[in-house]
């Protein structure tokens, strides 16, 4: 793909204007998010907005989008805000392109008027206003909106022949992309993107960062994606403690800088104890004696000295380990033999043959829509090929973790997060269950959930939890992150490169990917590749 991001002033000469908010303050009932926070996010930097799930991270950014109520506090933005949206049925029966423009409200306003006027009888007044909307439009730089907006769209991965489709006619990953491109459209001051990679492949990710590069204004993003977060930000604003800190660097070293302050925070309360300690025994040897004076100042000493109580951070990693069962595999687990899949006519897996071999950490990378997830259901039986063969190895035990998590748990389900977990193996101690929930963050009463309140993200930790729990030696695993925090999708990558099994995990994650796989199955433009090395090794063979 060609990557080009514009040098002249349509995407880069910006009013610099700075993103402030005072003494801003959340709380949902008894329970504070953030309380009094003062922060300023300047220009030319690229904030990632981070913190674990249910830490307020897309609460924050919908009090600044102005979509949520704060409960006190006051906000100063920029006049023009690119803002990423997510209500894609609201853009149904508009192109693309047009989509793309409607970023720039003022300009597409103007349009709008115009083409209206246009059609009506044409009179003296209609004649000046016209005039006036010509104004607006050469000063929004309209005269070149189409061509600056297609350009937004190819970079993103959209084919030139979609460009002019109806939203509600291409697939919803591009409708997405059309809606990524829309607030990156007429040079806004500022953006606000959650989620920007979500519908994104690994070519218009390396687009994205590429643009935010060379993006001068204020960017605040929130994503899950660690490799993109270390790759775009000059910042960090971590939501922790109920407040916002800003740390300078990316998400790696905001993680060591925490992690140091927090051990010499931990060490200081150490010493101070240790000195008490020391002090009091002096007082209690003394105290009935002579050497008041001395007992009084020691006294003193250990009031002053008491430690303040270290506030409890919410950074909170899961454990994932996934024990294999005692029986190992045979030596080949899946053996997929000249296998054809298509849907309403259209070929998605054309003559694919591949043998997946026991201990194998394989990754599957490639855009939405060209067939990863359902090669993972012709793995795993829950398709059946047209023509060719699949067929399990000698001794397999197969755990699947499916992207539609309703195939495991359903919205209409009454159980609880304890009982599903009991379902999903005979003989199951409850000490197990709890041990297993403890281990993915289902402290206390979050045991007794009912799974179809639970979030994206709790039941993604759920699933995992329940095949921690399961016998296997064989696991497939479709977009397992999507819905996970940047410390859970670290500790999956741990729990994959540590598993003695084999595994086969489709990701748009590289940090994810480049953790545990060594052999990779991409699907590109041209058909599928498979790769006998990381994924950092097969991007450079490209």
């Amino acid at each position: 793909m060609h990557i080009h991001v514009h040098e002249k002033s349509s995407y880069v000469n910006l009013l610099p204007m700075s993103i402030v908010l005072d003494e801003i303050s959340k709380s949902y009932g008894s329970r504070l998010l953030f309380g009094g926070v003062s922060v300023t996010f300047n220009p030319g930097n690229r904030y990632g907005l981070t913190g674990p799930n249910g830490a307020g991270k897309s609460t924050l950014l919908r009090i600044i989008m102005g979509e949520e109520e704060k409960n006190s506090g006051s906000i100063t933005l920029p006049d023009k805000v690119g803002i990423l949206r997510q209500n894609i049925e609201a853009f149904a029966n508009f192109t693309l392109l047009n989509t793309v423009i409607m970023g720039n409200k003022k300009l597409w306003k103007a349009l709008e008027e115009r083409d209206r006027l246009y059609e009506g009888e044409m009179t003296d007044a209609i004649g000046i206003r016209l005039g006036e909307l010509e104004e607006i439009i050469a000063d929004e730089d309209g005269y070149s909106a189409e061509a600056n907006a297609e350009e937004l769209l190819l970079g993103a991965g959209i084919r030139a022949d979609q460009i002019h489709e109806l939203m509600k006619n291409v697939p919803t990953d591009l409708q997405f992309r059309s809606l990524l491109c829309q607030a990156l459209f007429g040079n806004p001051q500022a953006l606000l993107l959650d989620e920007p990679t979500n519908h994104l492949d690994l070519e218009s990710i390396g687009w994205l960062e590429e643009f935010f590069h060379n993006y001068n204004g204020t960017l605040i993003v929130v994503s899950h994606d660690r490799h993109f977060l270390n790759s775009v930000t000059t910042h960090i604003a971590d939501i922790d403690y109920d407040t916002v800190i800003i740390y300078p660097g990316n998400y790696d070293e905001m993680v060591f800088t925490k992690s140091q302050m927090r051990e010499r925070d931990t060490a200081e309360i150490k010493s101070k104890e240790k000195k008490i300690k020391q002090l009091q025994e002096f007082v209690s040897k003394f105290g009935a004696g002579t050497r008041a004076s001395q007992v009084q100042s020691r006294k003193k000493e250990i009031e002053r000295l008491q430690p303040q109580d270290l506030k409890k951070s919410n950074i909170q990693r899961p454990y994932v380990r996934f024990k294999p069962i005692e029986k190992p595999s045979g030596k080949i687990v899946c053996k997929l033999d000249h296998v054809c899949k298509g849907f309403d006519g259209k070929a998605v897996i054309k003559d694919f043959s591949y043998e997946i071999h026991r201990g194998d950490k394989i990754g599957i990378i490639g855009s939405n829509g060209r067939g990863k997830t359902t090669l993972a259901r012709l793995i795993v039986g829950a398709l059946q090929a047209d023509y060719g063969g699949v067929e399990m190895g000698h001794q397999v035990e197969c755990s699947y973790f499916p992207q539609n998590h309703s195939e495991l748990v359903s919205k209409e389900d009454k159980q609880n997060a304890f009982d599903w977990l009991r379902s999903r193996k005979e003989g199951l101690y409850d000490q197990d269950i709890r041990g297993v929930l403890g281990k993915m963050l289902f402290g206390g009463d979050d045991a007794f959930k009912k799974v179809a309140t639970l979030s994206g993200g709790e039941t993604a930790r759920l699933i995992l939890a329940g095949m921690m729990l399961q016998e296997h030696n064989f696991m497939v695993l479709d977009e397992p992150n999507g819905h996970l925090d940047l410390e859970a999708v670290s500790a999956l990558a741990w729990g994959l490169k540590d598993y003695q099994g084999t595994a086969v995990v489709i990701a748009h994650d590289r940090t994810l990917i480049d953790e545990f796989a060594t052999k990779i199955i991409a699907f590109e433009e041209d058909g599928i590749h498979t790769f006998d090395g990381t994924l950092e090794e097969y991007l450079k063979s490209k």
